[in-house]
């Protein structure tokens, strides 16, 4: 009607006119042919169409099948759609139809039977010997012989008809794919997708549908489908179906085809924001997801996004110089707030999107035409981008200065790196030092305990308030207190904790014991926090415990440490011949300036000179290096020595239950040398020195010996007492035999201070009188003994911790050994203590020298 100019449908003077809802439809159908466009006006392809006296489905495929360089084959399959399938399939015999038709079968498209068909009836034609003969052909195979010469006058027809409009047929076969997209162009309502759940099919609008089951892909379910028809029995199905790719689809049904974008995103790589765009068709998703350029489709958006995620948060790459100093102003200002733990510095991200918003033209979307722009506008205004550090800032963060938040403190010499980050709950929140590995252990825990000035008074400030209530009151009003304590408090001098306590117990004369501070309530930015990098600036461990990352790491930092270090070490050495041995040595490692502490290391039947990287552990092996070198000096003295220990063999049967004869004397002639090589002396630096030391040794050996060998022999003899003593007791002490052991045991006469050791036969005789004086009064001794296992349980868990963490506390020795005369002062008055000695000074002790 539209072709012949009849005017609107709708005013059309119909005997019967149709509904409103058949002409929508009917206009809908063209609409997706490609017949008329959304406004209902007829397209160049809709003329054609008109000029084709069959269904608009069938014409639409005609057309399609002369672009696609198809028509002999829609011709005929376009025919063979048009009139009844000539293929029977009686209910009865349905095994016999499949066996019989299984040579038309394609298993990819049904639509392709019919070619198959088409070609077996045009021989059958050709060679038939009578007509009777050719419709018994057909009859054995299950064919209407009527339907298929309907077929073909009908597929005449069509011929004559594209013939007269000029179309031209194709000589050579056409594709699976040029067929099935001719088709698909008639069809376009007619596609499903396979659903994962079950067999059935989603078709358009929401439909589901099934193969029929006489169909050669009933067996396959392909994906997708193309069906030239719907048909509704027990259930929807499809009949004539065929195997389709999706990707088909949107080429011919571009003016139907919905999209939908979703996603827009800055993608630098391409330099331009991009979208996920997914195509339907009918509700099909044809094209699941797929990247486009957004500013195509929304310019105005791409634009903020462009501006937002590419030069506001610095993902651009650009040869212009505003980018890297705007980015360079972000991250000072950004390093200020990380510093003053305070995120109100910098300007918010929309305040940087609007600078560039006011400056940058409505038609800039993406980098190439951003770029374009920004050379011309530069030419008339340089710095038309720069920002300005007023700009970007909303105070002036005046508290920020160097001195409060410095960028390295030197540690042992040595220049280290901090970098600062304000982000609780990430592992770098706080303050970080990057610490090479061979410097780790000469570091302490205390010189980080201050952090860094700035920082200083929100770690007192948690202090403070980590107090138990009693203690915390008398520091009150806190910031006040802080204040004060800022400007007395010798700040980076020793222990954070015991300057803070002892400024508590003068400004208020409360005692703060370590007990009192709750380390665990502080947070973690209140901890240093130690990188710890190899040669080639490699993390190799990160933490807050300094000490646990000298367990992890000590070994290798010694070792490390070594390596870099200048060649002073030497082997093999059994005399004083290597000239002088500095106490410390300083050498440079790349930028850096190291310490290192010589010493004469102990190699049994030699010494070697060694670089050790912490004071303490070179102390402890040049002391049992000095002393191997004398034994190996005095080769006389000591074979002499070894010969002539006076009653040690009775000595050794005492103790056997301790140690075998070959190891007591090695105890013994440790301790002996010990004494008499070394003593209180200082350690030799130079010949000189050594050979001083050597003449005081050969003097000294004499009496020592014979000092020591006094002494043994009564400790042994008390030791064999006391083990008699609970032998013969029906109810011994039970904790005396482990007490006993704790004095004598395997290496004890040189592991022992000496101090100490001269006291041994005292403690060893305080038990046995405590054994003796048990049945007087058990209840008395049982409520002392609890005193005693309290403070020995205490000194045992701190040891402990100790250990665990690597630390060195020497009063803990001390403590040690008050213990053992607490034990004369209460179990065996007369034996008498060289001090005063109580629980409560024990505590006192503990309290002043330990407990902080």
């Amino acid at each position: 009607m539209s072709a012949l100019h009849l005017g609107d449908v709708e005013a059309f003077p119909f005997i019967e006119a149709p509904s409103s809802r058949q002409i929508a439809d009917g206009y809908q159908h063209l609409q997706e042919l490609g017949a008329v466009d959304e406004r209902r006006q007829l397209t160049t392809l809709g003329l054609e169409l008109a000029k084709l006296p069959v269904d608009p489905k069938i014409g639409r495929m005609l057309l399609a099948g002369r672009d696609e360089q198809c028509l002999t084959e829609i011709l005929t399959i376009a025919s063979g759609l048009s009139i009844q399938d000539p293929r029977e399939r009686p209910y009865e015999a349905r095994e016999a139809v499949d066996r019989a038709q299984a040579r038309f079968v394609d298993e990819r498209s049904d639509f392709l039977s019919y070619l198959k068909l088409w070609d077996f009836f045009d021989d059958a034609i050709k060679h038939k010997k009578s007509n009777k003969q050719l419709i018994n052909q057909c009859h054995d195979l299950y064919l209407s012989h009527l339907r298929l010469r309907e077929w073909r006058e009908l597929h005449a027809q069509l011929a004559s008809i594209v013939g007269e409009m000029g179309l031209r047929v194709n000589e050579t076969p056409a594709t699976y794919e040029q067929i099935h997209r001719a088709l698909m162009s008639g069809l376009l309502g007619n596609l499903g997708m396979k659903q994962a759940e079950d067999d059935q099919y989603l078709g358009a609008r929401g439909i589901k549908f099934s193969i029929f089951p006489g169909s050669g892909l009933k067996k396959s379910r392909p994906k997708w489908v193309l069906t030239s028809e719907l048909v509704e029995t027990t259930k929807l199905y499809a009949r004539c179906v065929a195997k389709i790719e999706p990707e088909w689809v949107e080429p011919i049904a571009k003016t139907i085809c919905k999209s939908h974008f979703y996603e827009p995103h800055w993608e630098k790589d391409r330099g331009e924001v991009v979208a996920w765009e997914r195509v339907t068709l009918y509700g099909l998703p044809i094209v699941p997801r797929r990247t486009v350029s957004y500013g195509r489709v929304n310019p105005q958006e791409a634009r903020e996004i462009f501006i937002r995620e590419a030069l506001a948060t610095f993902q651009f790459t650009t040869r212009g110089g505003f980018y890297q100093h705007n980015r360079d102003l972000v991250r000072d200002i950004e390093q200020l707030e990380h510093k003053s733990r305070r995120p109100d510095v910098l300007v918010d991200e929309q305040a940087i999107v609007e600078f560039y918003d006011a400056i940058i033209p409505q038609d800039i979307c993406n980098a190439a035409s951003f770029e374009s722009w920004r050379e011309q506008a530069e030419k008339q205004q340089p710095k038309i981008l720069w920002m300005t550090r007023d700009k970007l800032m909303r105070h002036g963060a005046d508290q920020v200065t160097a001195d409060l938040y410095p960028e390295q403190m030197t540690v042992a010499g040595v220049k280290l790196p901090l970098k600062y980050r304000f982000e609780p709950g990430h592992s770098l929140d706080g303050v970080t030092v990057t610490v090479p590995l061979a410097l780790l252990n000469q570091l302490e825990p205390e010189q980080f305990d201050w952090l860094v000035p700035g920082m200083l008074r929100e770690k007192l400030t948690s202090l403070i308030k980590s107090l138990p209530k009693t203690l915390r009151r008398h520091c009150v009003p806190v910031p006040d207190f802080v204040t004060s304590a800022l400007t007395d408090l010798p700040i980076g001098d020793g222990p954070l904790l015991e300057a803070l306590g002892t400024y508590i117990r003068q400004r208020t004369q409360q005692t703060v014991v370590r007990a009192d501070w709750s380390m665990e309530g502080l947070s973690p930015h209140c901890f240093m926090n130690f990188r710890i990098v190899d040669d080639a600036r490699n993390e190799l461990a990160m933490g807050r415990d300094l000490n646990q990352l000298k367990t992890q790491l000590g070994q290798a930092a010694q070792l490390t440490f070594r390596d870099n270090a200048p060649s002073i070490e030497r082997e093999g050495l059994t005399k004083w011949d290597f000239g002088d041995l500095p106490e410390k040595i300083a050498f440079s490692k790349g930028r850096q300036q190291l310490t290192g502490y010589p010493a004469l290391e102990d190699m049994g039947d030699s010494v070697a000179i060694r670089l050790f990287d912490t004071e303490l552990e070179a102390s402890t092996a040049m002391r049992e290096g000095v002393r191997r070198l004398l034994r190996l000096e005095l080769k006389e003295q000591m074979k002499q020595l070894e010969k002539g220990l006076p009653n040690f063999t009775q000595i050794a049967m005492q103790l056997r239950a301790v140690a075998n004869a070959d190891d007591l004397k090695d105890d013994v002639l440790l301790a002996i040398t010990d004494r008499a090589f070394i003593g209180d002396e200082a350690l030799p630096r130079n010949d000189k020195a050594f050979a001083d030391l050597r003449q005081k040794a050969k003097t000294r050996l004499p009496a020592v010996t014979q000092g020591a060998m006094q002494l043994l022999a009564q400790i042994a003899t008390e030791y064999q007492q006391n083990v008699l003593k609970l032998t013969g007791q029906q109810k011994p002490i039970p904790e005396l035999r482990e007490q006993m052991q704790q004095l004598v045991y395997k290496g004890f006469f040189h592991t022992t201070p000496w101090a100490q050791l001269t006291h041994l036969p005292r403690y060893l005789k305080a038990l046995r009188v405590r054994q003796e004086k048990y049945g007087n009064n058990p209840s008395r001794d049982q409520q002392r003994s609890a005193e005693i296992i309290e403070l020995a349980s205490r000194l045992q868990a701190r040891l402990e911790r100790n250990r665990k963490a690597g630390l060195d506390e020497p009063k803990l020795v001390e403590f040690r050994w008050l213990i053992e005369e607490l034990k004369v002062s209460l179990f065996a008055q007369e034996l008498k203590t060289p001090f005063p000695v109580s629980l409560k000074r024990l505590n006192k002790f503990w309290d002043d020298e330990i407990g902080r």
